[in-house]
């Protein structure tokens, strides 16, 4: 969400909430915030590390597998990054 944007909900809140509201929104925001944080930076355990690996071993073995350029292809398209800023060719 841009800045611009945000400052307009910010500023739709503050004509529209009492403090005790602005209060209570705002210590929910940041609990969610906190545990959304918490749960990315959550390690792998061995298991699931080991899991990872068994299941992307299977998955070559089975045949499921793109190359380098397909994935390459993939990314750019879905995060729409032209070759420049990854230093490759076009």
């Amino acid at each position: 969400m841009s800045t611009m944007a945000l400052e307009g909900l910010l500023n739709y809140l503050y004509g529209t909430l009492s403090p005790s509201s602005m209060r209570w929104v705002g210590e929910h925001l940041i609990e969610y915030a906190k545990k959304e944080q918490d749960e990315r930076l959550r390690p792998y355990t061995m298991a699931e590390l080991n899991a990872r690996i068994d299941q992307a071993e299977a998955n070559v073995a089975a045949g499921k597998t793109i190359t380098h350029e397909e994935s390459m292809r993939r990314w750019k398209e879905r995060y729409d990054i032209h070759s420049r800023f990854l230093g490759l060719s076009s």
